[in-house]
């Protein structure tokens, strides 16, 4: 058996002080400090061994977080835990009480091809992995082809399609070595529900931007674009998970999906639930009334659906315990789950031929709910994302 621990961490805009990150935007070097100094406690408390880092501008400013973390925990290591000559150093509550360096692990840092000058920065993706990595991590976000997704008016006449020919944030995809096996691991920041406002050639700024005259239809289309980019990227992730998903790896999709779990991009990605049973729905290729799925057509088709998805370990957690939710974004008043854990059949408790087991799910929230955020004034220098954690159990080749 092997044990280990996989998070998902949105920082909030990690960059050096005095660096204009969006217009306007910085952090003093008081402010970038205490930064450094939470995102630090909230990694010493985490202590994953494969860390999914959203929004970094910067490698060289998480690398000081790692590095902060690192000291404050070796040093919370001299008070914890007994030297070897202790009788009861050997109990397991001290093995659980002492913090394991990052210093030898493995960083992958993504840039984004998006990213500007002072002000028109844009951020990118980071996985920290204590197991290292078995081949080099991949960075996907040019498109080799551009994406063109074809519609269909409802008379059948060509409805044009939508283009996409990269995307709005990295995806960084990194196989990682753990205990008998290696892992696919997806890290993901998807486009946000900011709208993209329309502006016109030689226009200062978008119409729909000003909030003086408020123009709810363009505001309205500006969601609609968003939404139409972030399914298109869920689409391309869901491609990149299919690819490894064909080669019967394991896979584990983390990050920041900017939309709930039953959201459409959500699904895309995932893939869709099986009905219980397909033998009594209709056929595809129906002549008659009573053409239906066969009993032996049903098994297959369940089976082929089964084996592309990836299920939600936050779902997983709540069904198995007496929580009734978990929540990771509070905005708005509006408290709910944009940054999972997605795995694949492989850790599955319902398959039999699952190579390991989730024990326990860690989720730390506090900061978007003890007063602290969103309304305290340094709200920008916390996470405005929970962190989330998921503890792994997997099974050795022999079994």
């Amino acid at each position: 058996m092997t044990d280990f621990t996989i998070a998902s961490f949105n920082v909030k805009n990690l960059i050096g002080a005095e660096k204009e990150y969006y217009r306007f935007e910085s952090y003093t070097p008081e402010e970038h400090a205490w930064k450094k100094a939470w995102l630090a406690e909230q990694l010493l408390t985490l202590s994953a061994d494969v860390v999914c880092f959203q929004e970094i501008f910067e490698e060289e400013a998480l690398k000081a977080v790692i590095d902060e973390a690192d000291e404050i925990g070796l040093e919370a290591n001299e008070s914890n835990v007994p030297d070897p000559s202790k009788r009861y150093a050997r109990r397991a509550i001290f093995r659980k009480l002492a913090y394991d360096p990052y210093t030898p692990a493995a960083l992958a840092f993504a840039p984004n091809a998006n990213d500007g000058g002072p002000g028109e920065r844009r951020p990118g993706l980071a996985i920290l992995s204590r197991f290292g990595f078995a081949e080099d991590p991949q960075i996907l976000q040019e498109l080799p082809e551009p994406l063109d997704i074809p519609f269909q008016d409802l008379d059948g006449s060509d409805g044009g399609h939508y283009r996409i020919s990269r995307l709005s944030r990295p995806i960084l995809k990194a196989r990682v070595p753990v205990g008998d096996h290696i892992i696919t691991v997806f890290n993901c920041h998807l486009k946000s529900k900011l709208g993209e406002l329309d502006k016109p050639p030689g226009a200062p700024f978008p119409p729909a931007a000003d909030l003086v005259n408020y123009d709810p239809v363009g505001r309205a289309l500006g969601a609609l674009r968003s939404g139409l980019r972030r399914m298109a990227e869920a689409w391309v992730l869901r491609r990149e998970v299919l690819a490894e998903l064909a080669e019967n790896r394991p896979v584990m999709v983390l990050g920041d999906f900017n939309d709930s779990e039953h959201s459409v991009s959500t699904e895309i990605v995932t893939g869709e639930a099986p009905f219980k049973n397909y033998a009594w729905m209709r056929r595809h290729d129906a002549a008659r009334r009573n053409d239906r799925y066969t009993d032996e057509e049903n098994v297959l088709i369940q089976a082929q659906i089964t084996e592309s998805r990836l299920h939600s370990a936050e779902k997983m957690f709540v069904r198995r315990s007496a929580r009734d939710m978990v929540f990771t974004s509070a905005f708005g008043g509006v408290f709910e789950s944009i940054d999972q854990i997605f795995m694949s059949r492989h850790f599955h408790a319902e398959n039999a031929q699952r190579i390991g087991d989730m024990e326990y799910f860690t989720v730390l929230n506090d900061h978007l709910s003890d007063g602290s955020h969103p309304e305290a004034p340094y709200n920008k220098l916390a996470s405005d994302h929970g962190q989330i954690m998921a503890h792994m159990r997997l099974r050795g080749t022999e079994t």
